[in-house]
């Protein structure tokens, strides 16, 4: 029986890449002295925010950290909660699930995102990235201890192939999510999740099946 539901943020629980870009580039272009494309800044991703910025300009580390800090915070209402998203995080939490977040981002930028789109109360556990690289599959762990909760009783949701192979590595169930337009459903298929959803109401009706919730129709 299904007892932890784990979201990524970025993708999954909003629709907020657009932002991070914008805000990276308008962070690292006045210290690169160039333009940088999205697909230079895409791959970077993984690490944290300082991970980006290491990677594209390293002798601004601490510099365009801080500008990208504040891009993303003065940008934010680029960034908004994919929809029936809300409804679905209450109405687990309501049935007695507990509902937490894995995400790559930098503590700083998930605390302003949070709250600025008014998540924190809808969700149990935060686990944040790392700038050294990818650390989801520990943060799932994490998790697992903190809620007591054994792993065939977890599943994580994103919307990445590096998600399916960071919920394997933590040995929990992981249903890929679609809905992004960044989202490349041929390469999801293709890792074989538990799970293919291609909106948030698919993925409603998929958890209802695995933990026995009955949603509200919203």
């Amino acid at each position: 029986m299904l007892k932890l539901v784990i979201f990524d943020f970025d993708g999954t629980l909003c629709d907020s890449i657009p932002l991070c870009i914008r805000a990276f580039r308008a962070a690292i272009e006045p210290l690169a002295g160039r333009a940088v494309s999205d697909q230079e800044i895409i791959a970077t991703f993984g690490p944290s925010e300082e991970g980006t910025i290491q990677a594209l300009i390293p002798a601004y580390l601490e510099e365009g950290t801080a500008a990208y800090l504040r891009c993303y915070e003065a940008f934010h209402e680029d960034c908004r909660v994919f929809p029936g998203m809300r409804e679905l995080l209450a109405n687990l939490r309501e049935k007695g699930l507990k509902t937490a977040l894995v995400t790559g981002k930098g503590a700083k930028s998930c605390v302003i995102s949070l709250q600025k789109l008014g998540l924190s109360p809808l969700l149990d556990g935060v686990e944040t990235g790392s700038p050294e690289g990818p650390c989801k599959p520990a943060g799932m762990k994490r998790l697992l201890a903190q809620f007591e909760v054994r792993p065939e009783e977890a599943v994580y949701i994103g919307d990445a192939v590096s998600d399916i192979q960071a919920s394997r590595e933590a040995g929990i169930g992981v249903i890929s999510a679609a809905w992004c337009a960044s989202a490349e459903w041929a390469e999801l298929e293709a890792a074989h999740p538990d799970g293919l959803c291609r909106n948030v109401g698919e993925l409603r009706t998929l958890l209802e099946k695995l933990s026995g919730v009955q949603g509200d129709g919203r």
